[in-house]
């Protein structure tokens, strides 16, 4: 049996052709990562409404829990790349293996995720947030850490999917996730139809839920694949050491990449926490950060798409051709990445609307005011952050895991975080803080930039 699927044989000659064929690839990942988007806005807007202290600690928790959470996310999810290499290389029979080995590593790593568990109250205590913030903190986490298991399966899932540029189905997989975790919110963190009263510990226990039916759907969905034979989804489950040394060898570095950098931004928060506004200011900086992601994921949806041309056309030997489409896509995802930014200047009002809360009138009227200065920075780390977006993720596709990892663990320490620790006590030390994030965006922008034009990906393969 053949499969209908075929690696794409050569992009079009003009450049609207190869915004296209992007876009082809990129619409389903976009709606597929704003649904991953909108369910982090659907927690904290319930959480907004349920207290402007728990919305604040939600992305406290966030930052340090995504650390950990985007190794094992993200080194799941690198069998994208795999699956790509070997579909352009028309080694089909290796698809199956590749995703086999992504499944394990999700369950081992998923396991050892709960032992975070018993160290969540000390970690928290340690940070100087304020003891009410801390409790909160420690009890969103520790719901939170039941959702690290079926997060990295479902990225196992949607990898096979987007590696061959059936990109629709993700939309499916994270549409079941999106509704359910939606439903379990207004149930456990409201305390509706039965539930208690969860607070900020329900919007975490129901992400975990809502995820493990998402994983659950996913899983049903690759296995039930009509082409699963011609894969080797059947057959290939068994633990391959050669295929599994590979995988860990180019997925771990690209997942390093995602933990370096949350580690780095989850230390940021920190200090901005430890800010004299503390409350406040990590209240806003709450904002503006699911506002950022809001902009951020759409765009990563065309770098996925661009990431997965790379692989393919790498695959079939056609280095000029994966040149040419992450062209295309870094055009595609800074038209847009700009007109987001200038939407964040011109309509602040807009945006913080969606986050008021009067119970507590004194802390948003600190907000308030916060909120639309911080705005211009996003403005700005966005708009560069379309360059990091489409060539880390074309680096990444191509095998150049370890460089993209080296500058996630070079770069934001010196530039954003070292700096935000003297600004601590600083009058304004907020803005100046979130100033330099966007340097720090901007520089990495260049380097990747110039990683990319310097071409020695071009020679790179994950499948020997």
């Amino acid at each position: 049996m053949h499969s209908p699927d075929a690696p794409i044989e050569n992009l079009p000659e003009t450049r609207g052709g190869r915004w296209k064929t992007i876009l082809a690839i990129a619409w389903p990942l976009i709606v597929a990562n704003s649904f991953w988007n909108l369910q982090m806005t659907i927690d904290r807007l319930f959480l907004a409404d349920y207290s402007t202290e728990a919305m604040g600690a939600a992305i406290a928790v966030m930052g340090v829990f995504w650390t950990p959470m985007a190794l094992l996310q993200q080194t799941a999810a690198y069998v994208t790349t795999f699956v790509a290499q070997y579909f352009g290389a028309r080694r089909n029979g290796m698809i199956g293996p590749a995703v086999w080995q992504a499944l394990y590593a999700s369950i081992i790593g998923g396991l050892l995720f709960l032992g975070f568990i018993p160290l969540a109250k000390p970690l928290f205590a340690a940070m100087g947030h304020p003891p009410t913030t801390q409790i909160l903190e420690a009890d969103y986490f520790i719901a939170m850490c039941f959702s690290a298991l079926p997060t990295a399966i479902v990225a196992a899932a949607s990898g096979y999917f987007t590696g061959l540029g059936r990109t629709q189905v993700i939309m499916q997989i994270n549409g079941v996730g999106l509704v359910a975790n939606a439903v379990l919110d207004y149930a456990m963190i409201l305390g509706r139809w039965g539930f208690p009263k969860m607070g900020i510990a329900g919007a975490g226990y129901a992400t975990a839920i809502g995820t493990a039916i998402a994983a659950l759907y996913g899983l049903w969905l690759v296995f039930s694949d009509k082409h699963r034979r011609e894969y080797g989804l059947t057959l290939g489950y068994k633990w391959n050491n050669d295929l599994m040394k590979r995988f860990i060898r180019f997925g771990m570095p690209a997942g390093m990449q995602w933990a370096l950098e949350g580690l780095a931004f989850s230390v940021f928060l920190i200090f901005i926490g430890r800010m004299s506004d503390g409350n406040a200011a990590l209240a806003a900086s709450s904002i503006v950060v699911t506002l950022m992601m809001l902009s951020i994921l759409p765009a990563m949806g065309v770098a996925q798409a661009t990431s997965v041309l790379v692989g393919q056309f790498l695959g079939e030997k056609k280095p000029a051709a994966a040149e040419r489409a992450v062209w295309a896509g870094w055009q595609v995802t800074l038209l847009y990445m700009f007109a987001v930014g200038l939407s964040f200047v011109l309509f602040p009002a807009f945006y913080m609307d969606w986050f008021m809360n009067k119970d507590n009138a004194a802390l948003w009227a600190q907000v308030s005011v916060m909120v639309p200065v911080l705005l211009l920075f996003i403005a700005a780390f966005t708009t560069t952050d379309s360059v990091n977006m489409v060539f880390s993720f074309s680096l990444k596709g191509a095998g150049d895991t370890k460089f993209v990892t080296a500058v996630a663990l070079l770069l934001p320490w010196p530039l954003m975080v070292i700096p935000t620790f003297f600004l601590v006590k600083i009058p304004n030390g907020l803005y100046w803080s979130w100033g330099a994030a966007a340097v720090f965006s901007f520089v990495q922008a260049t380097v990747f930039w110039r990683r990319f034009v310097g071409g020695k990906w071009k020679q790179m393969s994950v499948i020997g």
